[in-house]
């Protein structure tokens, strides 16, 4: 698509009316910042083969610093999206691409800002405690700028990582407070009602925390996840409430949902984090039961009896590139799709968000984990080519031996039947065994009596185009369990 074009239909979008509702069940996300906000052809073209491998929803960066003036002008209205020193044009063109792409779009409105949004502008660091006033006038204007075009926003990225949000902890004789919390605190009780006003009936989420941190023994150590909510709503470890400190005069933050990044990084998803501080995806009732008491407190709020939960950004880095921290293409390609039957299975979870497309580029920085900074745990390697994971994406298939169960999602069709086929130990040819109605979200769920050595697999057709010929069957991946593995779930390969 030419750039005048998508200019143009950007252009009718922001005009256009509230987004249409998501399909019920698990939603499926991907995200791709650097893709996306960079547009081009290359952006249309991952828009679209992310629509026809069944995605919902891109999630896309409302990043502050890069939209807001660098140095703040006379008159400038931070709440009015129409303030001719805002810079939207980049994220008007990914929204744009993502909508005629026929997909929705959910922003991550976060910071950091421009050096004079900070408290203590003398710094000029951006991340250090970040004016709640101003975040609350920029959060509204990007839900009135979008409010046509996006109907779930995410309350800034990762506050419990020093490079998103600083202070993390403030340090006195080798004794560290957590700082973030509270600063974070007041910044979703600034956004949240700014952004429910200039967009009624939308989404906002709070958390959007990283899984893992470390011990605070010095300001800029990143806060695990668990301490940092406790600390968000004031409580102590017993969730009995603190007063004292940043506490005096407490008001609890409130959303409608709250995000997660449960990115497990080496760990199978169903590996359960040793740390009790943390939670990764096989950690997620532990996530659970830190929200569901903070609730019951009113230490944190939600409309309902508690929060419904997004995760907004998953994945593993793989070797190659990484040869760090990565895991092979082959667990890749596995505990992508065993992470997507937990999150479905939770009956918690609404969406799971892939993160992301393409690679970034390796960058050597040194020796150990920095000869490979960067991320990449794309679906693609960092010049296009396809990793195994991809094949499997658009139809995945776990075997839960231990509740005797077979899952799968199609995803680019909706609410299809599905063939499940067996090939038994010895037999050349796989054969129908049972057929079933999967759900709005394309799942389904199969109790069966697994054979020994046995392979399975399923198939389903696509719904006919109004004009030309039915498009032909489609197949899922194999789970051939004579293949030895110990692993409770195990997944297909492509």
């Amino acid at each position: 698509m030419r750039p005048a074009l998508v200019l143009l239909l950007v252009a009718a979008l922001l005009g256009a009316a509230a987004a249409p509702a998501r399909a019920a069940g698990l939603e499926i996300g991907m995200e791709d910042e650097r893709l996306l906000l960079g547009g081009g052809p290359d952006a249309v073209a991952a828009a679209a083969d992310w629509k026809a491998l069944g995605v919902d929803v891109v999630r896309i960066h409302a990043q502050w610093g890069s939209i807001a003036p660098r140095r703040r002008p006379a008159g400038f209205d931070a709440a009015d999206p129409g303030d001719p020193r805002y810079g939207w044009g980049a994220l008007d063109r990914a929204v744009g691409i993502a909508r005629a792409a026929g997909l929705e779009v959910m922003l991550t409105v976060t910071g950091p800002g421009p050096a004079w949004t900070s408290r203590v502008p003398a710094r000029h660091n951006p991340r250090w405690e970040p004016s709640a006033t101003e975040f609350g006038r920029f959060a509204h204007a990007v839900a009135a700028r979008y409010g046509g075009l996006v109907d779930r926003y995410l309350i800034w990225n990762e506050p419990n990582q020093p490079g998103w949000l600083q202070p993390q902890s403030e340090c006195r004789r080798r004794v560290c407070t957590p700082v973030a919390p509270h600063v974070y605190r007041a910044l979703v009780r600034a956004a949240t009602p700014q952004i429910h006003a200039a967009d009624p009936g939308s989404e906002v989420l709070l958390g959007e925390l990283a899984p893992v941190g470390d011990p605070p023994r010095h300001a800029s150590a990143p806060l695990a996840p668990l301490p940092f909510l406790r600390a968000l709503g004031c409580v102590d470890r017993a969730y009995r409430p603190l007063r004292g400190g940043r506490c005096a005069g407490f008001k609890p933050a409130a959303a409608d949902a709250f995000g997660y990044h449960p990115h497990p990084v080496r760990n199978a998803p169903d590996h359960v984090n040793p740390d009790r501080d943390e939670a990764q995806i096989a950690d997620l009732p532990r996530l659970f039961a830190t929200l569901d008491k903070l609730t019951a407190r009113k230490r944190i709020l939600t409309p309902g009896d508690r929060f419904p939960v997004h995760l907004t950004e998953f994945g593993y880095q793989t070797s190659p590139p990484d040869h760090a921290i990565g895991i092979t293409l082959a667990q890749q390609a596995r505990y992508l799709q065993q992470a997507s039957y937990i999150a479905w299975r939770s009956g918690r979870v609404r969406s799971l968000s892939f993160y992301q497309w393409d690679d970034e580029p390796v960058l050597s920085r040194g020796p150990g984990t920095r000869a490979y900074t960067g991320w990449q745990s794309g679906l693609r390697f960092v010049d296009g080519r396809p990793k195994p994971a991809l094949a499997t994406f658009p139809a995945p298939l776990v075997i839960d031996r231990s509740r005797g169960v077979l899952w799968g999602q199609v995803r680019p069709d909706a609410a299809p039947e599905v063939t499940v086929m067996i090939r038994s130990r010895g037999e050349a040819a796989f054969r129908d065994l049972e057929t079933v109605t999967a759900g709005a979200d394309g799942a389904f769920e199969l109790s069966l009596a697994l054979e020994p050595g046995a392979s399975y697999r399923y198939r389903w057709a696509p719904a006919p185009p109004l004009l030309g010929p039915a498009p032909a069957p489609r197949l899922s991946g194999t789970v051939d369990l004579a293949r030895p593995e110990a692993t409770r779930l195990r997944a297909s390969e492509s």
